[in-house]
């Protein structure tokens, strides 16, 4: 009497796994889709006019910020593209986690305070900030998904030890 599902009582529950399946991953998604989308057209169109208006040191500082703003979300974008393939069933856990070795979610740090912030266009400040706080939701999954999977085996479970030892003395064959 074995039962592999899910489900199953012997299976640990990875919160990490479940919630990339859920509703509230599809709209992680379509935020983060959005948002490069949206920075996208604000650098294409009304930021270069933004841009121009600054002094030389917003100047320097709106290309740093811009460049750092942009590989982020090309690296979120990333990862969450992986993360749908999984879902979808386009690529397995296993080909993601190799892909992925590949994407960077950490170090694009940004100072979002000072001279050179307080410097910067306010609508590229705001995309900045909502990157920022997309990566970390990002982060604490791709740890609650990965990590977890990467974690060492949970201890076995007596009762359930004892619950096949019993079913196998009795014929039930439980492994």
């Amino acid at each position: 009497m074995t039962d592999d599902s899910p489900g199953h009582l012997d299976a640990p529950i990875v919160f990490g796994q479940r919630f990339a399946h859920s509703d509230t991953f599809r709209g992680l998604f379509r935020e983060g889709m959005l948002l490069v989308e949206e920075t996208a057209a604000y650098l294409d169109g009304d930021g270069r006019a933004d841009s121009r208006d600054l002094p030389r040191g917003g100047s320097l500082s709106y290309a740093t910020e811009s460049m750092r703003l942009t590989t982020r979300l090309m690296q979120l974008a990333s990862w969450l593209l992986l993360q749908r393939a999984v879902n979808e069933g386009e690529m397995t856990f296993e080909q993601a986690g190799a892909e992925k070795a590949k994407v960077r979610l950490r170090g694009f740090g940004s100072a979002t305070e000072g001279a050179g912030w307080d410097d910067l266009p306010e609508r590229l400040r705001d995309l900045i900030e909502r990157s920022i706080r997309l990566q970390e939701r990002v982060i604490r999954l791709d740890d609650a998904i990965y990590n977890a999977a990467n974690a060492e085996t949970p201890a076995e479970n007596p009762v359930s030890r004892q619950l096949g030892q019993l079913a196998r003395a009795f014929g039930g064959g439980r492994e």
